[in-house]
């Protein structure tokens, strides 16, 4: 209890009041474009994942568009085609963010893909499935860049106290777009309008927020034309182990070339090995969850949540909304007991996690005339649950190195994907027989000792003090300056030294 205590009531660091920008800022603006921009690419993952029901089955929506004889086999390779360049981009998008900035990456992303699901019933007309297969793949490369892009942006906008808040706010917009995505599809195949304008309409909109965010937008603080000098300075000294303006520039100067990236070091380090293997193990679960769980409801309890939209979406409507929740309790927990960050990133990890375990467990136990109702609960809490992961490892990178964020995520974010393509795989090795309830029982222990055993492994080795690889060759902390006995320079003495043992919330009161 003693341990506890001293771990929520951990000390704090007044901050003078000159240095705090504003409760509203343009930091909020570039965040909510983020979540905007998320929510557009997340619409344009998953419209196929509907509308490709109206593609093959006009009975079913407006009988006035075209219909393709497509069996399940190539079903599955176009759903699938989009990760085949999703992961191929990955490293090589943190890697242009980190050198050309996020601005133009994220930009490039998002408007890629958006023009090409315009072209998409064009491409079936004239092409049939292999050229909608081939126009799939090349979205997920324009969309690999997006996350890496993100992590970039949140690593130089967001203020080290703001981090798991604005990064949680971005990341929704993700689910968002998939509740939005997956509710009115079904109406608009139904519509006059036809499955086509589900690909109209979301190209449409993400060509539109494209030319805002190009227009809003800055890759860093000082760039933009509209921030506020004391906004500017609150996130620049907001305990932010990172050069001036984290990009190499101030006001007026030109722009610094990036430092290069520590290749041997960042695979070498033992917090980032660790995040790898977290990140892969919560893949292999929840894409277990959302790939496999509309099967074994069919199969096992005789419910195709396929077929219905606002049903499919209600396990990323939860997961958006809880969110909200768990950026609350953070900021309760944090503002009532201020909360060390390790502290808090494990604490959220575990919820994100552990949570899911336990649910996927549970409906390891639902056999075949079982309660719908409780396998619904159970999946909806499975997903939602997991978004408390935003607080936890999913921030961790701008922790571990705010200057490489976007990179680590590239990094992490590859291996994680690959995971959710060889997962789905690995179930068809084990379920042989769909309507066995025992073999899909094997399906979730195995999902389940993946988050247990991902989440253990962060408990353990996960850390969320900056890297010494993150500096640049001559760059120290303040903690390294104390302990060689070096006094720090008068602008190392305005930050906050952002390691483990500070607590979060820097203006607790003593």
């Amino acid at each position: 209890m003693a341990f506890w205590c001293d771990c929520f009531n951990g000390g704090y660091q007044q901050i003078d009041a000159a240095r705090q920008g504003p409760r509203f800022g343009i930091r909020h603006l570039q965040c909510f474009l983020a979540f905007c921009g998320l929510a557009v690419a997340y619409s344009l993952r998953v419209n196929l994942s509907v509308a490709i029901v109206a593609m093959t089955d006009k009975n079913h929506t407006n009988p006035a568009f075209d219909e393709y004889n497509w069996d399940e086999g190539i079903k599955s390779y176009l759903l699938s085609s989009f990760f085949w360049g999703y992961v191929v981009t990955q490293v090589p998008g943190g890697y242009m963010a980190h050198h050309y900035g996020a601005k133009y990456t994220f930009f490039f992303g998002v408007f890629i893909c958006s023009t090409l699901a315009i072209l998409t019933p064009l491409c079936a007309k004239i092409g049939d499935w292999p050229l909608v297969l081939a126009l799939r793949a090349a979205q997920g490369l324009s969309q690999g860049m997006i996350f890496p892009s993100t992590h970039t942006f949140l690593s130089k906008w967001a203020p080290a106290e703001e981090r798991g808040r604005l990064v949680s706010y971005c990341y929704s917009g993700a689910q968002f777009g998939t509740v939005v995505m997956l509710s009115v599809s079904g109406y608009i195949a139904s519509s006059r309008l036809g499955w086509p304008s589900i690909f109209y309409l979301s190209g449409i909109v993400g060509i539109s927020w494209s030319f805002v965010w190009l227009y809003l937008s800055a890759s860093t603080p000082a760039e933009h034309p509209s921030i506020s000098v004391a906004e500017l300075r609150y996130i620049e000294s907001s305990g932010q182990t990172r050069r001036p303006s984290d990009a190499g520039r101030t006001s007026g100067s030109a722009q610094a070339p990036a430092h290069k990236l520590p290749w041997s070091h960042i695979f070498t380090s033992g917090p980032f090995l660790t995040l790898i293997f977290v990140h892969l193990s919560n893949n292999w679960g929840f894409w277990t969850l959302l790939t496999e769980i509309p099967t074994y409801m069919k199969s096992i309890l005789g419910v195709d949540i396929r077929s219905n939209g606002p049903l499919s979406a209600l396990p990323y409507l939860a997961m958006c909304l809880l969110s909200y929740v768990f950026i609350f309790l953070g900021d309760f927990i944090n503002a009532r007991y201020t909360t060390r960050l390790w502290v808090s990133r494990k604490f959220f990890n575990t919820i994100g996690q552990w949570v899911p375990m336990v649910a996927l467990i549970g409906l390891g136990y639902i056999n075949a005339g079982g309660s719908v109702k409780l396998a619904i609960t159970l999946l909806t809490i499975a997903v939602g649950a997991n978004a408390a992961t935003y607080l936890g490892f999913q921030v961790n990178h701008i922790d571990l190195a705010p200057n490489f964020a976007g990179t680590l995520m590239g990094i992490t974010n590859c291996v994680a994907n690959v995971i959710s393509i060889i997962a789905p795989l690995t179930v068809g090795l084990i379920v042989t027989d769909e309507e066995n309830p025992t073999q899909w029982r094997i399906v979730f222990y195995v999902s389940a000792f993946f988050y247990f055993v991902g989440n253990l492994f962060f408990l353990i080795f996960g850390r969320t003090s900056p890297q010494k690889w993150n500096f640049p060759q001559g760059q120290t902390t303040n903690a390294e300056n104390r302990s060689t006995n070096v006094a720090p320079s008068s602008d190392e003495a305005q930050e906050h030294t952002d390691d483990e043992t500070a607590p979060l919330n820097r203006n607790a009161a003593p």
